[in-house]
């Protein structure tokens, strides 16, 4: 068994010129690790979830006023996305491969999705392009599936997991990590269970020695059953919205280093790709791959 890899066309949906969120770098995305790294034979196609486990987090007005277009103007501004069926089918099968890389993660130790991390999702509203959050539907179906009980979030996009600190703010079964730019949005921050703002221009030796200062003692003291991995790479120095100051280089090593640390102590780890809004896609979309490039070098170190 090769790294299990998540992919879906429906990842991929149109949308007017005058939208920058980079939409075609998830087929883009797939087409360079067919070239690179991978074999179709990896890629597993996720599933729409149920409305049902879309409520565990948000509520069934957000849900509904969303899947049929009802939201009002200023929901739709706050997300960022004009509203189309396409963007519905896509939100809800971006949330399937969260869920489908949580279980294979758990079965084969390490999985990766090729969407997700839409983190600034709250319980009845989007925002900052999320629509629904799925690092936390996904964590609540696993949950309710009794396959994990708890749950690490680690996230590391450049903007902090405002929605997500939200929904888990008062439940000990799921650690929120976030390391982020201080100054970046959102404007208002929520709790997370360990926040770590990073002031602006941070380079590679620093931010790296920085999560390597918090990584393990997460991971020590709260012993999780599942690690869920957000790698934005909004945290890139070309990033037009990132405010950090990371190389290709710095970014590759950041993945080698989450994903060691969480598999030589045999946590299993599901990845979502996260932000990222460089002008250039083929270069936005190699640093994607550089995850997945990670993952596929861990996976093959430790024969899992």
């Amino acid at each position: 068994m090769d790294l299990p890899l998540i992919y879906h066309p429906d990842y991929v949906v149109p949308l007017p010129a005058q939208h920058r969120f980079p939409m075609p770098k998830f087929r883009q995305l797939y087409e360079l690790l067919l070239k690179d790294i991978a074999c179709p034979s990896q890629f597993f196609l996720p599933e729409t979830p149920t409305q049902q486990s879309i409520e565990l987090v948000h509520t069934c007005q957000y849900v509904q006023a969303y899947s049929q277009g009802t939201l009002d103007a200023k929901a739709h501004r706050r997300i960022g996305l004009p509203w189309s069926p396409a963007l519905v089918k896509r939100t809800n099968i971006a949330v399937g491969g969260t869920i489908l890389s949580a279980k294979l993660a758990l079965k084969y130790g390490l999985a990766c999705n090729t969407a997700g991390g839409t983190h600034h999702a709250f319980p009845s509203y989007g925002s900052g392009y999320c629509i629904f959050n799925d690092l936390a539907i996904a964590s609540r179906v696993i949950q309710r599936l009794n396959l994990a009980r708890k749950i690490l979030i680690v996230d590391l996009d450049v903007h902090q997991g405002d929605g997500t600190a939200f929904i888990f703010q008062n439940d000990e079964s799921v650690f929120t990590f976030s390391m982020h730019c201080e100054v970046n949005f959102p404007s208002t921050k929520q709790v997370s269970d360990l926040d770590i703002p990073l002031p602006v221009g941070m380079e590679d030796e620093d931010y790296l020695q920085t999560l390597a200062n918090h990584l393990t003692d997460v991971l020590t003291t709260f012993k999780p059953d599942l690690v869920l991995y957000d790698a934005g790479v909004d945290t890139h120095i070309s990033d037009r919205l990132g405010k950090l100051a990371l190389t290709d280089t710095g970014i590759f090593r950041r993945e080698m280093q989450v994903l060691s640390t969480c598999i030589a102590e045999r946590y299993p780890v599901a990845c979502v790709i996260g932000g990222g809004y460089a002008d250039d896609l083929n270069s936005l979309v190699y640093l994607h791959s550089l995850l997945h490039r990670a993952a596929s070098q861990i996976y093959r170190q430790y024969s899992l």
